[in-house]
């Protein structure tokens, strides 16, 4: 079994390894008007494999534009062709030396300052609700949402999915636990988020944020390690 040591070099180097590409995503400027959100999805996709060789993603790759930004991950709207003053968001899981990384990120394409102010929001609000885990050694994921939950509403915003992140770690971390209830930050998830799984190993988190303005009919997306990094 991998030492405790290497699963976190490893989670941390997967996730650096995404930075780096959603970096180059923004230097290539891949996410522009008149693509489809498939061919985005599949130039990152690409993307991926030229700088580092994957192959592999354990979830879904997702990229949402437009009024598809307030879908939660679970839904699979209409392929939406990007448009010049668009807000759009890519979600991707690749797998690096079997190590899952799991990172998400938001564009706003045109100079609309709400769609501005949400993108600037997210990375505020995860580093909020990371500072809320920091603090208590014990919370639980339905703690941890409900605070990120409130956080969103401070700022203006409706959290978008049913839950604000989940485990992560060797390929595929759904096997990692049990219970899939007690894998996510989730009103429902009673369970100390500092744990050790069912092999005695630690559990390690994503936190995602994902923000909705259903009047205004867009959202943003934002996801890295919670407790690493």
């Amino acid at each position: 079994m991998t030492t405790e040591t290497v699963r976190v070099e490893r989670l941390l180097q997967a996730q650096a390894n995404a930075e780096a590409l959603f970096e180059e995503v923004v230097a290539r400027d891949l996410v522009t008007p008149g693509q489809s959100e498939r061919e985005v999805s599949d130039r990152i996709r690409d993307l991926a494999n030229e700088m580092f060789g994957t192959t592999r993603h354990w979830h879904k790759r997702i990229v949402r534009s437009g009024p598809n930004t307030l879908m939660p991950y679970r839904e699979n709207p209409p392929n939406r062709t990007i448009e010049a003053d668009d807000i759009a968001f890519a979600d991707f899981g690749p797998i690096f030396e079997e190590f899952e990384a799991d990172f998400g990120r938001t564009y706003v394409l045109g100079d609309d300052p709400v769609k501005q102010r949400l993108r600037d929001d997210l990375p505020k609000i995860f580093v909020a609700g990371r500072k809320v885990f920091e603090a208590d050694p014990d919370i639980t994921g339905k703690q941890l949402y409900a605070q990120v939950e409130a956080l969103a509403a401070d700022a203006g915003w409706t959290l978008g999915g049913w839950h604000a992140g989940h485990l992560v770690g060797e390929f595929p971390h759904e096997k990692i636990d049990g219970a899939d209830i007690e894998s996510y930050i989730a009103p429902d998830n009673d369970t100390p988020l500092r744990r050790t799984d069912k092999t005695g190993r630690r559990c390690h988190w994503i936190q995602e944020i994902h923000l909705v303005d259903t009047e205004r009919g867009f959202g943003g997306f934002y996801e890295q390690l919670l407790d690493l990094g």
